[in-house]
């Protein structure tokens, strides 16, 4: 399945999607098209200005009132009446055509009442929608009719509920339903008022670096969650990150989420890229059949660079010649990109999105430590490039320990010592020496 959609209104206003002036007897007519052979247009009419709060259910009965009058009998239309009367805009009622479409798209859904159009994307429409029973709002995505008869697609969808069903973390969006409806499949989700990370990089063009690790903290303790419960998403992206008023992040749209033990839908899909294509890891690209945790730390590690740098971290004139950027093109460092980041996000950013799997974080939890590490102030201790005196430290350690089992004499020597304890004061000194080198390298990255 494909393209994710962002579950928010697609504009600035809560209710109903944008529209350009009209007429009102071009609004009426579309409107009137809208509900050829169904509903009456008055009483629905009626019905969406009072739920959209456009105008009071005692000013829709004044002007149906006028219609039945005499003196009105030109101006029969509840439309025209409501606008005369200044109760709603003609803005407002040629809004409604799109209301209406999404009603008749979402009617066969038995205890939901829709409230309007969210986005689309080439495989769902996503509807803003009040759940009757429980009284609150949600977000239902609908598979077009065309797909209701394409077995893929809709193994694929209900695979998205399944797997969302499973999570349950304050950054994951959250799955309520799946199902069948007449002719629609339909899957019933949080409904998150917000904006999407992709908004805001359009909008601003990029984060503050402190802005954007809060945000990927926070959809890195998601993504732990559901690698902990053996799924990974596959499809991480600004798109695919809300953020809601209050400023919580959460992961959306687990329409190509996989179970990792799910060898039998990975081998069907191998040699597959699933994915997008700025964001997607290199083991994607390949369709390789075993991918793991690792595959979603690259393109959240893709995202934070788009976040913080406002550029993608590799791009081309085509899908496929982005893709070959991600197997062979060297990484542009972020902070040569936007010089005021720090070097430990660099440095992070670029583990994350090291082109070998094994060269990244290992799991979300250690991604998590140098996160919260360069969020702090502090240097990033995985990922930091400069700690390989210790390594070298530790390696030095273990050739003195062995030293004695290799038949090392004793010194009887007395106060002329033998060649061989000169080169073990030698050894150490020069372990003392790497030791104070690298406090000093440590000391110097802390206080930039």
């Amino acid at each position: 399945m494909r393209r994710s959609v962002s579950m928010r209104p697609v504009s600035g206003d809560s209710t109903l999607p944008p529209a350009t002036p009209a007429s009102v007897e071009a609004a009426e007519e579309a409107l009137q098209e809208a509900t050829k052979g169904g509903t009456n247009l008055d009483t629905l009419v009626g019905r969406l200005v009072v739920d959209q709060g456009l105008a009071t259910s005692e000013e829709v009965a004044h002007c149906l009132e006028q219609a039945r009058s005499v003196e009105t009998d030109s101006q029969r239309s509840l439309v025209q009446l409501l606008v005369n009367n200044e109760y709603v805009t003609k803005r407002q009622i040629a809004r409604l055509r799109q209301i209406i479409e999404a009603e008749r798209s979402g009617q066969k859904i038995p205890g939901f009442r829709i409230v309007g159009k969210l986005g689309a994307g080439a495989m769902a429409s996503v509807y803003k929608a009040r759940q009757l029973s429980l009284d609150r709002t949600v977000a239902i995505k609908v598979l077009p009719r065309k797909f209701s008869s394409n077995a893929q697609f809709i193994e694929r969808f209900y695979a998205e509920g399944r797997a969302a069903a499973q999570l349950n973390h304050p950054n994951i969006v959250q799955a309520f339903d799946v199902g069948k409806a007449g002719e629609y499949h339909y899957f019933v989700m949080e409904y998150v008022h917000g904006r999407t990370v992709y908004d805001d990089i359009v909008k601003n063009k990029r984060y503050t670096e402190a802005d954007a690790l809060d945000i990927v903290i926070q959809i890195a303790e998601a993504l732990q969650h559901a690698h902990e419960l053996g799924l990974i998403h596959r499809d991480v992206k600004p798109k695919n990150i809300l953020i809601t008023e209050q400023g919580v992040a959460k992961l959306a749209d687990m329409g190509l989420a996989r179970p990792v033990s799910d060898k039998e839908m990975a081998e069907a899909e191998a040699g597959k890229a699933f994915g997008t294509p700025y964001y997607i890891s290199p083991e994607q690209i390949r369709g390789e059949v075993n991918l793991g945790p690792r595959a979603d730390i690259y393109s959240l590690g893709a995202t934070l660079y788009h976040m913080v740098t406002g550029s993608v971290p590799f791009d081309g004139k085509n899908p496929s010649a982005v893709m070959h950027k991600h197997l062979k093109a060297p990484l542009i460092a972020p902070d040569h990109v936007n010089p005021r980041l720090s070097a430990g996000i660099s440095e992070v950013i670029e583990m994350m999105m090291a082109k070998n799997p094994a060269r990244r974080y290992q799991g979300c939890k250690d991604l998590l430590v140098d996160l919260r590490a360069v969020r702090d102030g502090q240097v990033p201790v995985i990922a930091h490039k400069d700690v390989l005196p210790s390594a070298a430290l530790e390696s030095l350690a273990v050739a003195e320990a062995s030293a004695p089992a290799q038949g090392i004499p004793e010194d009887h020597s007395g106060p002329d010592r033998p060649v061989v304890r000169r080169s073990l004061m030698i050894a150490l000194a020069v372990v003392a020496a790497i030791s104070i080198i690298g406090n000093i390298v440590l000391l110097g990255a802390v206080a930039l």
